[in-house]
């Protein structure tokens, strides 16, 4: 009896132990700092035929100039870091937005120890992911081959290393100032390096050059260039298509050695005003430092749930939508904002930015800085009246300057939402004129301006048969440009004329309408559809997809598209057949399987392909047709299953923060359909409570206490306590702050938001 006894108060104290780790967990969740639920290689199992996000791990600052990353590929090699990858090969400067785009401006440092290697594959050391530690501003890894430890923290635009040594006479740390042209030079009096690397991917002028500064704590025993792979012993300066430098140090078991790094795009005495952001402080000073810094950002948006690896995901994701574009100005000796320009070589004053893809980022995540960090966009906006100023066009592509990749004029999207959700202070006249120059011209390449302007100021559509590819696509992006300027012409009060012109271009989308098909298809010359256009067909007439991806391209007037396909009810079918249709494709445009279409295929999501962008906004146009229902099911099965806080984590390139900012505004509820408006189209939180902390110290709170996995459907809303019977919520009711209280259930409501005066904007319901 007495042992039974003894077994059950051991049970007890087992269960009540268990019961006080629970407790424990869920305060850990309500208080854990949200960077500490960052995994920045989140994305990183990327391969150039699969992407799971291609993503590398950036220390840095949030829109840090300077981004720092173990690198694990060879120099040049737009994957950087592989998660799959065995070795690291150096530690990079990178200011890379994605593999497909390179990188600019890199130059890395590398430990090793023992006999003397310097070139990237013999200087290769052995690591593991459980001997690594990866955070937005901190990172550390073991080198297997040298015993040593390497650990990074930033500032915007400078690093402080702390390297761990073993006891050794022979340690070293490598500078390689990479190809195309570099220099360097040891001051060993003053334990410094200096130099500069000029290699590129494009979008730079001649005078391209990204100078740098190293300071080390110890001073060298040995220092030595190198030439490509021949080591100059005599040297201590050198200027070679691919120099180098090697400084020796004879050190104690765990010694530790400094090197703050900084670099700068306009001089090597502007890179040493950048090595300053350090400060004297020391390593550990200058990780918490970050550490707040990252905390600040990320707190913007406070969650509060009980499941972690959706904590994880969402926070990876916030991370990811603070990356870019990158800060591309400097601070100069009189604290003046001061960049080198990408697009004419000066130096000139005022904000740049760069590093962002318009044809990605105009969908979410513009929208997602003018909600939560406003000021930010607002410099940004500062920069692209620079940008145009020195190039004459707004870029579409910036990596730093114009980049001749993807379609459309979606610059128009990017001022205009900015200025219709409230955005002030800056020129907004000199932007619109750069939204009209880039409207009505060609640029200087094919993706700047508009290709195939002509055919579609006097056609209304670019042809698909004058030799001009992605003319579908382009079509239906100008005519959603146009629709952005028509609502920024009409706030700038522009005469009637003007804003009557791009009031008629915003409805050309209807010119690609095949009713043979019920979906867009491009159209010839002479008005007639292609024969046996097959909307299976990625590429050719449009871009990175195909027609089942771009039918729903009509983000300002999905009624004019509803009424196309023959009303609401053809037109949810429509919409459901995207996700019953097999994955099937035709990729002879492209002669093989581009990741793209693999990703679309293997996701068993029908032809659903959230792993690009044209189609991310499809699942909430169920709102205007009556079935908001089936929104709040799709939104939630593409963020339980196509997002994870794992190495292969996404579905499809991440692309400058485009797919974390869907992850977002879905997580949230809510998502902006159509930027340039003033309106977010509801779907349904994922979690239990998240506050907004709005930049105007109001907060927006969204309580959904009831939500689980099971239930996923909205049976009410309140606003501030009163019910609410829209699909959609407004941007500057948003701004105002308050409470959304979303009463979750595991059944679909088939009567909330199914009429008409629930439905969101749309052009042809407006007039």
């Amino acid at each position: 009896m007495q042992d039974k006894t003894h077994d059950m108060k051991i049970k007890s104290l087992i269960f009540l132990g268990i019961l006080q780790s629970c407790f424990y967990l869920n305060a850990q969740v309500k208080t854990l700092d949200p960077v500490e639920y960052v995994n920045p290689l989140m994305g990183t199992q990327s391969l150039h035929n699969l992407s799971n996000g291609n993503t590398y791990p950036a220390v840095c600052r949030p829109w840090g100039m300077n981004f720092w990353t173990p690198q694990t590929g060879k120099m040049g090699d737009g994957w950087a870091y592989t998660y799959t990858a065995e070795k690291i090969r150096g530690f990079k400067q990178t200011h890379q937005p994605s593999p497909w785009m390179n990188d600019y401006g890199q130059f890395s440092i590398m430990p090793v120890t023992g006999k003397l290697a310097f070139a990237e594959d013999a200087r290769s050391s052995w690591f593991s992911h459980k001997a690594e530690v990866s955070k937005p501003y901190y990172y550390s890894v073991y080198l297997a081959d040298y015993d040593v430890t390497t650990e990074i923290t930033t500032t915007e635009r400078a690093a402080h290393f702390q390297i761990t040594f073993p006891k050794n006479d022979e340690s070293y740390i490598v500078i390689d100032a990479f190809d195309k042209g570099s220099y360097i030079k040891i001051i060993p009096s003053e334990n410094k390096i200096i130099g500069y690397t000029t290699r590129n991917s494009g979008g730079v002028p001649e005078n391209f050059k990204n100078y740098f500064v190293l300071v080390f704590d110890k001073p060298f025993l040995t220092n030595s260039v190198w030439n490509d792979k021949t080591l100059e012993k005599d040297k201590l300066e050198l200027t070679a298509h691919h120099a180098g430098a090697v400084v020796g140090f004879k050190t104690q078991k765990g010694e530790k050695i400094n090197v703050r790094v900084a670099s700068s795009f306009i001089s090597a005495e502007q890179a040493e005003l950048n090595l300053k952001e350090l400060g004297t402080v020391s390593f550990e000073e200058n990780v918490t430092q970050s550490k707040n810094e990252w905390n600040k950002v990320l707190g913007r948006i406070a969650v509060e749930d009980t499941n972690i690896d959706q904590l994880k995901t969402f926070y990876s994701c916030l991370y990811r939508t603070v990356c870019f574009p990158q800060k591309q100005y400097e601070i100069n000796k009189d604290g003046g904002i001061v960049h080198y320009s990408p697009y004419n070589g000066k130096v000139l004053p005022g904000y740049m930015y760069a590093g962002t893809g318009f044809w990605d980022t105009f969908r979410a995540l513009y929208p997602l800085l003018n909600l939560v960090y406003p000021s930010i966009n607002k410099e940004m906006q500062e920069g692209l009246i620079n940008d145009y100023k020195e190039g004459g066009f707004l870029p579409e592509w910036s990596s730093p300057g114009f980049r001749n990749v993807m379609v459309g004029n979606n610059s128009a999207s990017v001022v205009s939402d900015a200025y219709m959700k409230g955005l002030r202070g800056y020129d907004i006249n000199t932007l619109y004129e750069a939204l009209l120059h880039g409207a009505n011209n060609e640029g200087p390449l094919e993706a700047v301006g508009r290709k195939g302007v002509q055919y579609y100021n006097t056609l209304g559509y670019v042809p698909y048969d004058v030799k001009i590819n992605e003319n579908a696509a382009r079509t239906l992006e100008y005519a959603y440009d146009d629709f952005a300027i028509w609502k920024l012409a009409k706030a700038l009060n522009r005469p009637k004329k003007e804003i009557s012109l791009y009031e008629k271009r915003m409805l050309n989308y209807k010119k690609l309408y095949n009713p043979s098909i019920g979906l867009m298809s491009g159209r010839n010359k002479d008005g007639s559809f292609p024969v046996n256009f097959n909307p299976f067909k990625w590429g050719d007439a449009f871009t990175e997809g195909n027609s089942w991806h771009y039918s729903w391209s009509v983000f300002h007037d999905i009624q004019g598209l509803i009424d196309l396909m023959g009303g609401e009810k053809k037109f949810t079918a429509k919409l459901d057949e995207v996700f019953t249709t097999p994955p099937v494709f035709d990729d002879s445009y492209y002669g093989s399987v581009i990741h793209e279409i693999r990703e679309m295929q293997i996701m068993n999501m029908g032809q659903y392909a959230h792993g690009n962008q044209p189609i991310q906004h499809m699942i909430y146009l169920y709102n205007y047709a009556g079935e908001p229902w089936k929104t709040q099911y799709w939104s939630r099965e593409v963020m339980n299953r196509l997002y994870k806080p794992t190495p292969d984590g996404y579905c499809g390139d991440e692309d400058n923060g485009q797919t974390s900012a869907w992850y977002i505004f879905s997580a949230m509820g809510f998502y902006p359909v159509c930027p340039a408006t003033d309106e977010y189209v509801l779907g349904a939180p994922l979690f239990k409570k998240i506050t907004l902390k709005l930049e105007n110290g109001k907060q927006l709170i969204i309580n959904a206490s009831d939500n689980s996995d099971v239930n996923r459907y909205v049976d009410k809303l309140k606003w501030n306590n009163s019910v609410y019977t829209k699909n959609y919520i407004n941007h500057f009711d948003v701004l105002e702050g308050g409470e959304l209280n979303f009463d979750m259930t595991s059944s679909p409501n088939l009567k909330r938001g199914t009429a008409k005066d629930a439905f969101p904007y749309s052009y042809s319901n407006s007039k």
